[in-house]
């Protein structure tokens, strides 16, 4: 059957970049004696294509996986194999004679057609899988809390093709999953005998890294089946973040303590930052001028209060905020917070403060880099030295650049730490921002600061 579908996925491409072909000729030139369609040209794309995508994953299973990443795939299969045609007409001395214009309708018609192609694919085997259908059978091996955990992900998104028959349960003091669909086993030989009889065709290994006896016991037991044996180890207990898996040296690796963000993500954060920090300095510039007037004509002293920060990954910057306080001399290595009615807050230093007006400056530093619009928030270096060994988890807010605004602030998280209660829970949010980071989470932090978190009863 996968060799049926390989076959018919791969007739379907070449399909497609012939009739992209045609209707990029047919949009290109009017006249139909005019029209020139590249036989060589398109041949040795169709023949590059049958080389480039199976080398490049396309035609492997995508049951299960994110269909995002099913088109980036072909995308970049594509524009792959349309370089090695550029390439070979070029090394023949017939890229001249190819019409750019064309050359981009064929492209991109071929392009989406192929992705289209698939999407609806997706989306018919979708309702299929929906309707109980092409589904593969999955038996379980695990324990605890990542065992049910397992089995709710296969039973919530049946379209992903999964469903799950058997469960071996390989702690007896621990519960199975709640479920009546799943036959539960308490012993290996009535497992592997079950999984036997109904030609189950996965095994997963939902186990912790301690149980490595079974692990290497249920390995050996179906090593001569036609079965495909994954292992999803439970790692909650040694991971900060999500255990996320990497190719490191060609050897895939699963992050205990690293970022939990991308490198793409990074790039695209990166991006919206400084793009982001450019429009809203545009456009609050008369707001930046008159309050730094006020800040001058407030009291004595400097517009703008400069103070050394961490940002990502440790790295000391300089943060700028509108002086909101009086003059005044600090005690080496003492800082003292911002309290409520301290009398070193001038008059309009406590309206920037309780506006946070005083942080409009920080798009400057998200400019320069030392800054995100959305993160965690940066504290003195002196609260950093009292937290990192106190609070679990508080150095790894360090993982990503420190932001103006962040999650812990629109949950109310803000002002003074006078407790470490205040700094736990600001810490819990930051980490659940860390593991659940997306851009959407990001715009909808920005919103809510604009509309909610401009004015907050802690800023004082």
């Amino acid at each position: 059957m996968r060799l049926i579908t390989g076959l018919l996925a791969r007739l379907f491409d070449v399909a497609m970049i012939l009739t992209g072909a045609l209707v990029a000729s047919s949009i290109r030139f009017d006249d139909a004696s005019q029209r020139g369609f590249y036989f060589a040209f398109v041949a040795f794309a169709a023949a590059f294509s049958l080389a480039v995508f199976p080398a490049l994953g396309v035609y492997e299973s995508w049951r299960g996986r994110s269909k995002r990443a099913l088109v980036g795939q072909v995308a970049l299969g594509w524009l792959v194999v349309q370089a090695c045609a550029m390439a070979l007409m070029f090394s023949l001395h017939r890229i001249d004679f190819v019409s750019r214009l064309w050359f981009a309708y064929w492209t991109g018609i071929s392009g989406g057609l192929m992705i289209a192609g698939r999407m609806m694919t997706h989306m018919l085997l979708g309702r299929a899988r929906n309707a109980g259908l092409n589904l593969q059978q999955v038996a379980v091996a695990a324990c605890g809390d990542h065992c049910d955990e397992i089995i709710h992900k296969m039973e919530m998104n049946p379209a992903a093709g999964f469903r799950p028959n058997a469960l071996y349960n390989v702690r007896a003091d621990t519960t199975a999953a709640a479920t009546t669909a799943v036959r539960v086993f308490k012993e290996h030989a009535s497992f592997a005998r079950y999984v036997r009889e109904r030609q189950i065709g996965e095994v997963w290994l939902a186990l912790p890294l301690t149980e490595e006896r079974t692990i290497l016991k249920l390995v050996n037991e179906f090593r001569n089946d036609l079965i495909n044996i994954r292992f999803m180890p439970d790692v909650r207990t040694l991971a900060l973040f999500e255990g996320s898996v990497t190719d490191l040296l060609g050897v895939p690796t699963i992050n205990l303590a690293a970022s939990p963000l991308p490198p793409n993500a990074l790039v695209q954060k990166e991006l919206f930052d400084r793009l982001f920090a450019l429009g809203a300095l545009i456009a609050v510039s008369p707001i930046l001028l008159a309050c730094a007037i006020a800040v001058k004509l407030s009291s004595p002293g400097p517009v703008f209060f400069k103070q050394c920060r961490k940002g990502a990954d440790g790295r000391v910057f300089t943060i700028f905020k509108f002086r909101t306080m009086r003059l005044h001399e600090q005690k080496h290595g003492v800082l003292e917070q911002a309290t409520r009615g301290d009398p070193r807050i001038t008059k309009v230093g406590g309206f920037l403060r309780r506006t946070s007006l005083d942080e409009l400056p920080q798009f400057f530093n998200v400019l320069r880099g030392d800054m995100s619009v959305v993160g965690p928030r940066p504290h003195a270096l002196e609260h950093d030295d009292l937290y990192q060994n106190i609070v679990s988890g508080y150095i790894h807010r360090y993982r990503i650049k420190p932001g103006i605004t962040g999650w812990a602030q629109i949950n109310g998280f803000r002002g003074e730490t006078d407790r470490i209660e205040k700094m736990e829970g600001r810490v819990a949010h930051d980490l659940y921002y860390l593991r659940n980071w997306s851009f959407r989470l990001d715009v909808k932090i920005i919103f809510a600061t604009v509309f909610k978190g401009l004015h907050h009863p802690n800023a004082y």
